[in-house]
Parts: C-alpha cells; sequence; structure tokens
C-alpha cells in the first residue's frame, strides 16, 4: 500500500518529526509517496534523510513558470469529469482570494499525476497549504485524506476558521498532537460557521463523529537519543543550560536571556547554549549585549541531529519558555523536550497547550508559568545546584518518553489509520455559488 505525503517544504531542516515519521513508517513496511509544495531553502540537511526512500515530487511553486505543465493537468481533469471539475474549482475560486486559487492549480497537478501512479491514501501535515491540496485532490478524485494539526497552522490569529472547519469536515480523520489540541478542534469543528463546503461532502454530518479528531503524541526515536555512560559525568561536571528551537518570540528565548541575567546576578555558575535560527536572532543578540551576558549566553546557531545528541549529553539543564506570542502562535508539542527528557536531562518550560502532557510537574520536569523571568531562573537555580534532584528527574523523564512518546509505538498506531481505511462513497458536488469576481484574483497566480 502507497500512502502520499504531502508537505509545504521537505525537508525542512526544523522539521524532524515528518523526517523521523516518514522513516519509521518504511521500517514498518508502508511504501510513501511525497508531494511538496516548495524546494527546500534551508540549506542544511540531517544525516538521516539519505535513509529515506521515498520518491518526492515537487510542484510548481511559481506557475507561470511552468504554464504548460499547470494548463495540461486542467485539461486532463476537464475531460475526465467535466462536472466535477467545474465544482471543485468553482469551490475554490468561492474562498476568495488568490492563494487558494493557487493550491487548486497544484492539486490538479498531483490529481493527474495520481492517475498514473495511484496510491490509497494522502496524509498531509499542518492544517495550512498542504492540508488545502490535500483537500482539492480529494474533491478531483475521491481519494481519502488526513491531516496532522500541530500549531501555528490552528492557533495563530490569522487561521481561517471557516475553512479549517472545511478542511476538518472533509478529512477521513484528523490527527493533532496533543489532548489541548484534541479538545480545541473539537469545539472549533462543531461551532456554528460559515462553511462553504459543508453541502459538498454528502457523506458527511453535522458535527463530525467525535472520533474523527484523534490525538497521537510525537514519538522520539529512543534509540537515537539514548544516554551513553559519559551523560551523568557531564551533568555533574558542565552547569550549561541548553536550549533548542527557531529563534522565533513563541519560543520564550528572550525569557531565557533575562532569567540568566538573574541568574548571574545570583552568582550561579552556569553558561547558556541556544540552538538554532530564525527571525528574533538580532534582536536575541542585543539583549545578550545590553544585558552584558556574552560570557554567560551564545546564539550558536542551528545543528544537525548528531550534534544536537552531542549538546543533550553535555547539558546540565534543558529550558523552553514557551509563550503565546502576539499573533497568537504558540508551541503545540515540542519534540525537542521529548529529546531532551530521552536523553534523561531535566526540563524547564512553560503552562502552556501540551507541555503538561509531557512534564510532571516536579517529576520528570519542572512547570513554570509562562512570560516570568523569576521563576524560570528560580527553577533553573535550583537543578544547577542538585545534582542528585537532575537525576532523579532525568531518570523519569526517560522513562516517561518510554511509556507515551516512543517512536516505534506511536507510529504503528498512524500506520493503522492510514492504511486500514475503507474507501469513501464518491462526493456529491452541489455547484457553490462564487463569492467574487475572477477579474479580482491577484496577478501572482
Amino acid at each position: 500500500m502507497t500512502i502520499a505525503y504531502i508537505l509545504k517544504m521537505y525537508p525542512r531542516f526544523s522539521e524532524t518529526f515528518i523526517l523521523n515519521e516518514i522513516l519509521e513508517l518504511e521500517r514498518q513496511g508502508v511504501d510513501v509517496r511525497i508531494y511538496s509544495l516548495r524546494k527546500p531553502d534551508d540549506g542544511r540537511f540531517h544525516a538521516s534523510l539519505a535513509r529515506v526512500r521515498a520518491p518526492v515530487i515537487y510542484l510548481p511553486e511559481y506557475l507561470p513558470a511552468d504554464l504548460g505543465r499547470v494548463l495540461s493537468a486542467q485539461r486532463a481533469q476537464w475531460r475526465a469529469n467535466p462536472r466535477r471539475y467545474a465544482r471543485v474549482v468553482l469551490y475554490a475560486i468561492s474562498r476568495g482570494n488568490a492563494h487558494a486559487l493557487k493550491r487548486f492549480f497544484q492539486a490538479t497537478l498531483i490529481a493527474e499525476h495520481l492517475r498514473a501512479n495511484p496510491v490509497a491514501h494522502l496524509h498531509a501535515h499542518f492544517a495550512s497549504s498542504a492540508t488545502r491540496v490535500a483537500m482539492f485532490v480529494r474533491l478531483l478524485t475521491d481519494i481519502p485524506y488526513s491531516f496532522t494539526a500541530h500549531a501555528k497552522d490552528i492557533f495563530l490569529n490569522t487561521v481561517d476558521a471557516d475553512l479549517l472547519r472545511d478542511k476538518m469536515r472533509a478529512a477521513r480523520f484528523v490527527v493533532t498532537v496533543s489532548e489541548f489540541n484534541h479538545a480545541y478542534l473539537t469545539r472549533l469543528v462543531n461551532q456554528d460557521g460559515k462553511s462553504s463546503l459543508a453541502g459538498m461532502l454528502a457523506r458527511d454530518e453535522m458535527p463530525i463523529p467525535p472520533e474523527r479528531i484523534r490525538k497521537l503524541y510525537n514519538g522520539i526515536n529512543r534509540a537515537q537519543f539514548d544516554p551513553d555512560a559519559e551523560y551523568r559525568a557531564h551533568a555533574h561536571r558542565a552547569p550549561l543550560i541548553l536550549s533548542i528551537g527557531r529563534l522565533v518570540e513563541k519560543k520564550g528565548f528572550a525569557i531565557l536571556i533575562r532569567a540568566c541575567a538573574q541568574l548571574r546576578a545570583r552568582g550561579a555558575t552556569f553558561r547558556c547554549e541556544i540552538v538554532g535560527k530564525g527571525s528574533q536572532e538580532a534582536q536575541l543578540r542585543a539583549l545578550i549585549a545590553e544585558l552584558n551576558l556574552a560570557d554567560y549566553v551564545q546564539l550558536v546557531g542551528p545543528k544537525p541531529q548528531d550534534e544536537i545528541v552531542t549538546a543533550y549529553q553535555r547539558a546540565a539543564v534543558f529550558a523552553l519558555p514557551c509563550l503565546i506570542s502576539a499573533d497568537g502562535n504558540r508551541d503545540g508539542l515540542p519534540t525537542v523536550l521529548l529529546e531532551a527528557m530521552a536523553m534523561r536531562v531535566p526540563v524547564v518550560s512553560t503552562d502552556l497547550t501540551g507541555v503538561p502532557e509531557i512534564i510532571a510537574h516536579n517529576s520528570t520536569g519542572v512547570i513554570v508559568p509562562q512570560n516570568d523571568p523569576g521563576a524560570l531562573a528560580d527553577a533553573l537555580a535550583r537543578l544547577l545546584s542538585d545534582a542528585n534532584l537532575r537525576e532523579q528527574m532525568g531518570d523519569a523523564a526517560r522513562v516517561q518518553v518510554a511509556r507515551k512518546f516512543d517512536l516505534q509505538n506511536n507510529v504503528a498506531i498512524l500506520r493503522q489509520w492510514l492504511t486500514n481505511l475503507a474507501m469513501p462513497e464518491p462526493v456529491s458536488l452541489p455547484l457553490p455559488a462564487p463569492q467574487f469576481a475572477i477579474q479580482n484574483l491577484k496577478s501572482e497566480i
């Protein structure tokens, strides 16, 4: 059985959870094919990428540059089923923006490729562009789809709630990465909304059955994140506070830097390394300079996974003071917390979204309020000063990861969902009324 993954960009250096999921699906015998809406622009790749067997089909990001291919797909889809093609393109037009029509055209390219290269199921990661494309492919072909919802794709202030409801109602099932997210999506999909798709899917009931939204935690390859015998010596010897993530507001790195200033003022001995890159790099460097922390805090840039493992081995404590950013963005279930816990590094994070589902406060780690440098400094000082406590929490954290966040076990559940699906009945597509003039479409299509 072949499963098609539809992704916005593949590979993406920061999305190791997708890479690991695909590798584990392949290890468990699933044939995977990847459709990517964009080519990678990170310039860095993890070594494990070379083990992926799945072929990758890149779709044109700028459609006019590949106009012949795009038009050929439109003609083929029209000839295959003119009535269906017209109704789906009119649904795309009814969304009232150029972005929707661009994703429709990309979907027709996938649909045409699937006619000669069929798959059993489509799966997308993130409830945004990739899922919109998967939804259009489903409407064109009847191939069922699912998607995994994470954080930014559902919590950002700019997320179109009506469109997200459409995507959930059209999906065979929806996966999300925490109980917090599951409750949020369940409330959202059953709210009254202005859905332009609801009537197009005759098989769907309103509200959708609760089992269609499913919680599945991200998994960690415990063989990859397995502390060696040197770990405890490092933990006792090196007072390193480690943090890893994109340098963006929701990670709370500014809070961590301010907490480090308080630790220095208290006379604590420590170093702090922040691994990653992002839009806030200049702002964070300026804050480090402003607080005279150059000898204490370093931004060390992005690192591949093998170097990340080495960094965990050197760390005494891992800190990720996540917060809700001004635009509503937030973390869902930070993979780096799971990695640190698998490496028996005690973790400190905040009471946000799925984090309390990872960390049992004062058992497998410490939870502090978000946006509170003082509370973060207190937690870090406590752990830095007590090697026995660090060891106890680290051991408990490793057990927690094995129990709830094992990659092999969790991907086995996903594999069952992806591969044990009855094909849905063909959809009925009543003609949706366009809600704007085609001539208003933006030229960038």
